[in-house]
Order: C-alpha cells, then sequence, then structure tokens
C-alpha cells in the first residue's frame, strides 16, 4: 500500500531471532547487525522497579559475578521464552539500540518464536513487541523459519528432517506437505561442546569456543588432522600443542549424543528414519564442524547435507552462513510478508497451509495442552491493535490511511 510504502521511508523494518544461547537482530538490505548473548542485568531498585544496566555481551560478563542488587537473568532456557518481563526488556532494548527514531515512525518486527508457545504466550510477545515501539508485529514459528533459510523443499510430501544445532538447544523438526508434523527441544547444543573442550583441554570457556569454531572436528578418521592446535592454558602457564584430531575424543561423543537423542525422539513420536526420504538439513553453528555430515550419515543412515542459505541479494556473503538459517528465514519470510500485503502473489512454503500440527509433536521439554494450542496457527501471525494516545502525528497517519 502506498501508506505503508511512505512510512518505509523513515522507519527500518527488522527482524528478531530469540535464540536461548544468543539473540540476532536484522534490518531490512542490511542483514545482521546485532548477535549477542541472550542475558539481561537489571539491577533491583526500591519499591520492586527494576532498571536495565546491562544486555547482551555486557550482561553476560555479569553472569555469577553481580553484587546482592544485581541479577543477570537469561529470558531464553531450553528453547523457550522462561521470562516474559525481561524478554520484554530485551527486546525493547534492542529495538532502541537499532532503529533511530526517523519523524517518529516505527519499524516493522518480524520475531522468530518457538513452536510450542500458546495462544497467551503468543500474543505476549506481540504485545512486548508494540510496548517496546514497534508499528506491527508478525511472528513466525522458529522451525519454519529455519527451514525457509536452510531452502528446505517442506513442500514435497516426502518426509523432511531439519536439526538446528545451535548454542543453548537443538532443535528438531518434521516437515511433509508444507506442514509443521513434529518438533522437538534436545537440551543439550554447542555451549555443551565447548564446555566440554574447555574442561578435556583445562583452557578457559573462551579459548574452547575459538578452537572449536575455528579447528572442531566430529570424526578421528578424516583427512588432514594431523595440524597442530595450540591451546591456551589456565593461569601463567604457557600454551601447548595439540594435533586437530584429538579434538574429536572430545567433541565427537557430543555430537553423537545429540544425534541419537534425535533419532531416539523421532522414532518415539512415530516418526522413524524410514519416512525421513529426503533426507536430514543440518542448519546451526555446530553444523559447520567438520564431519558432523558424516556423523549424522551414520547415525541416522540417511543422506545428509548442510542448509546453507541462498543469496537474498545484497547482504553480506558472511551470512550466507548455517549458523544464520533462522535469520535469513525471517528476512524472506518479512519480504514475502510485505508482496502479500501489496496485493501480490505468493507460491512458496510460506502461504501454505501450517495447520494440520501433530499433536503428539512439540518440546520433549514442554508437552503443552491441546486446548491451548492453535492447530490452525500459520506461520505468520497478524498483531493485535494497541491502543495509542491520538496525538497529531497518529491522526496525520490515520488520515492517510483512509484516504490514500
Amino acid at each position: 500500500m502506498l501508506l505503508d510504502s511512505i512510512l518505509g521511508l523513515f522507519s527500518r523494518d527488522m527482524g528478531i531471532d530469540l535464540g536461548t544461547a544468543n539473540t540476532l537482530v536484522l534490518l531490512k538490505d542490511k542483514g545482521i547487525i546485532i548477535n549477542e548473548p541472550s542475558v539481561v542485568a537489571v539491577q533491583n531498585e526500591r519499591y520492586g522497579k527494576q532498571r536495565i544496566i546491562a544486555v547482551g555481551a555486557e550482561a553476560k560478563e555479569m553472569l555469577g559475578r553481580t553484587p546482592g542488587d544485581i541479577e543477570a537473568v537469561r529470558p531464553m532456557k531450553d528453547g523457550v521464552i522462561a521470562d516474559f518481563d525481561m524478554t520484554e526488556k530485551m527486546i525493547r532494548y534492542f529495538i532502541e539500540k537499532t532503529h533511530k527514531r526517523r519523524f517518529f515512525v516505527s519499524p516493522r518486527i518480524i520475531i522468530s518464536v518457538p513452536y510450542e508457545l500458546t495462544q497467551v504466550e503468543r500474543k505476549a510477545v506481540r504485545e512486548s513487541a508494540m510496548i517496546a515501539g514497534a508499528r506491527e508485529v508478525y511472528l513466525i514459528e522458529e522451525p519454519m523459519a529455519a527451514a525457509i533459510g536452510a531452502n528446505l523443499p517442506v513442500k514435497e510430501p516426502q518426509g523432511n528432517l531439519v536439526v538446528d544445532i545451535g548454542g543453548g538447544t537443538t532443535d528438531i523438526a518434521v516437515y511433509t506437505n508444507g506442514a509443521i508434523r513434529h518438533t522437538a527441544v534436545i537440551p543439550i547444543a554447542g555451549d555443551h561442546i565447548t564446555r566440554d573442550l574447555a574442561q578435556a583441554l583445562r583452557t578457559p570457556y573462551h579459548a574452547a569456543e575459538r578452537i572449536k569454531t575455528y579447528h572442531g572436528v566430529a570424526l578421528e578418521d578424516l583427512d588432514g588432522l594431523d595440524e597442530m592446535v595450540e591451546v591456551p592454558s589456565v593461569g601463567n602457564r604457557a600454551p601447548r600443542q595439540i594435533a586437530r584430531r584429538n579434538l574429536a575424543s572430545v567433541i565427537g561423543p557430543r555430537v553423537e549424543e545429540i544425534l541419537l537423542l534425535t533419532l531416539n525422539e523421532l522414532r518415539h513420536a512415530g516418526y522413524p528414519e524410514e519416512l525421513l526420504t529426503s533426507g536430514i538439513v543440518l542448519t546451526g553453528g555446530a553444523s559447520l564442524l567438520r564431519g558432523v555430515v558424516e556423523l549424522t550419515e551414520d547415525v541416522f543412515n540417511l543422506p545428509a547435507r548442510i542448509g546453507v542459505p541462498h543469496d537474498s541479494g545484497h547482504l553480506s556473503e558472511r551470512i550466507r552462513n548455517p549458523r544464520y538459517a533462522t535469520a535469513m528465514g525471517l528476512l524472506e519470510a518479512a519480504k514475502e510478508r510485505v508482496q502479500q500485503k501489496n496485493g501480490g502473489s505468493t507460491g512458496s512454503v510460506r502461504s501454505a497451509s501450517f495447520g494440520n500440527k501433530d499433536k503428539t509433536g512439540g518440546s520433549s521439554q514442554n508437552k503443552r495442552a491441546d486446548n491451548e494450542k492453535n492447530t490452525d496457527m500459520q506461520a505468520l501471525d497478524l498483531p493485535e491493535p494497541r491502543p495509542r494516545k491520538a496525538n497529531i502525528f497518529t491522526r496525520i497517519v490515520t488520515w492517510m490511511r483512509e484516504n490514500l
């Protein structure tokens, strides 16, 4: 619509990927501009009030080190929103940090949310973003965003499985005929691999994370693993050198555990590997570990591949990375939403039915009652209007909506 085009000139539409470990914020035509830990540090003041003193990387540094009146919390736990109040504060912080207000026009925002959220919780997320200053809020389920970002052909009748190995959790989802049939959350992921390395190598956590990212390997019998890797020591000890091949003895068992838990979850839910005829798509940062694809094929006896997001035009090549599959899915979903609103036709998976959810699906950690779930929920939720004070600018916008 003409009005939306005009307002778009004065706002920065954005996407927010709320992750258990990290939150990503994307801007239209700019890609990922914020990638920080999902941590909020607040100071408890008088009369029960709380004041945010840090969000993201700075707040993470305060975990376990804060005085009595300062609290550092993770609003997301095991793939679900555990603290809606803190989530609202975190969303508001990222919106204000990202959106430099121009002519008082608020942004449109699309947010990825856990599949298991009830209608009440979905409404709470929308209201949090609206209170934080959004003009419009759309929701897309995280598994569908990851599938979109990974270029998964979910509209095909064959079964597809996405295994998204993130930082705090591993999210799995089965798709057939354009619908999510089953999802689950495995509470083991990349952060556990990092902690394993830090403990086994007796090295600081940040050093273990760097070793995992640049040298991590999941199988010992691969070629080219004889190179030496420098391992920083704790205290004042000198760094050590170890063969890269030795990292597989630490990383491999943890990755295999994640895959076996995934396989057991699927069998228990009635989706044995024989139904996954289209194979397995791996996303998330841990999917980049060398040997993960081969190990996945060994465990499932099915073809596996890494889900690399497709080219989205002017965005940096750096974010065409499986760790950003969900974020790229947000961009694609937002683009289609704009096309739909402007009267364009869409034949992609996002316009397909996302109903017919398997009632046995949902998080292995958080089962929801059937009467709390909307089984016909579409991937994109329209926001409920929030009453606003009728200032002069609001009246102008209302007139434009009615007359243009």
